[in-house]
């Protein structure tokens, strides 16, 4: 474990970790540089024992510790807290951040063999209810996540932290556009349970008393739903039913009582 230390936020060694605070631009160097950022020991760890490989890990003296066993042959660049915030613009409190290479996304067949209860995610463009779907589907037993091409990245910093590493513990990967989502499904054995607000949509309760063998559990964007096309794909339209005036929850919420249901 190499250990550098680092005194000026503009070394061009800590590269990886600068303006992580700007959404816009992680978006375009994480994906293009094949990286993402993991915050904090525990999260690394996980990421690691997943198969995932550091760049390097940033850390402040006081946690070095906390990161000699991850690191490997990683470079370990030690910095002073005023250097660390000035990097990514907050208060680092978890101690360390790693620069992890990302892996290749599997073919969604591989992902989805032998599963029984898939989630899938359309659109959610919101990190942070795409980690606590990530944590709801792990916590309930899902077996699998398969997010849509215009979904939030799994592995963006926030998805990563709320999840609190479970992105890297549950199977997921990347579907393709509907129809053809759909298609692959179908073609698996899996039955596409929608959860959205329709006339002919059948209650959480009595979808569950007669529960397909093989289920694929659809959550829409925050606001707009499902699309029309995962809803002409899904076979049946399921709804958790309202009291109060209430019409539906959040999307990270309606995954956890209805993958609970499921369970």
């Amino acid at each position: 474990m190499p250990i550098e230390h680092v005194a000026d936020p503009a070394d061009p060694r800590l590269a990886d970790y600068r303006d992580l605070t700007d959404v816009a631009l992680r978006r375009v160097l994480e994906p293009a540089g094949g990286l993402y950022i993991a915050e904090s020991a525990k999260v690394i760890g996980r990421a690691i024992a997943a198969g995932h490989r550091p760049r390097s890990i940033l850390v402040q003296e006081k946690w070095v510790d906390d990161v000699r066993d991850l690191a490997g042959d990683a470079p370990v660049y030690v910095v002073p807290t005023e250097v660390a915030e000035q990097l990514t613009g907050y208060q680092v409190h978890r101690g360390a951040l790693a620069a992890m290479h990302r892996p290749v996304a599997p073919p969604v067949a591989d992902i989805i063999a032998g599963a029984r209860l898939v989630v899938v995610l359309e659109d959610i463009v919101d990190h942070t209810n795409v980690g606590a779907a990530f944590r709801n589907a792990a916590a309930l037993g899902a077996d699998a996540v398969l997010v849509s091409p215009r979904c939030a990245d799994p592995l963006y910093r926030r998805s990563v932290r709320v999840s609190m590493g479970t992105v890297f513990q549950v199977p997921w990967t990347r579907l393709p556009k509907w129809p053809e989502a759909g298609g692959i499904l179908h073609d698996n054995g899996f039955h596409l349970a929608a959860l959205a607000l329709a006339d002919d949509a059948v209650t959480l309760d009595d979808f569950v008393a007669a529960r397909p063998e093989r289920v694929a559990l659809m959550l829409g964007a925050e606001g707009d739903g499902l699309s029309r096309r995962a809803l002409e794909a899904a076979d049946t339209v399921v709804t958790i039913p309202m009291a109060g005036g209430v019409d539906s929850l959040n999307v990270a919420a309606a995954s956890a009582v209805a993958l609970w249901a499921l369970r």
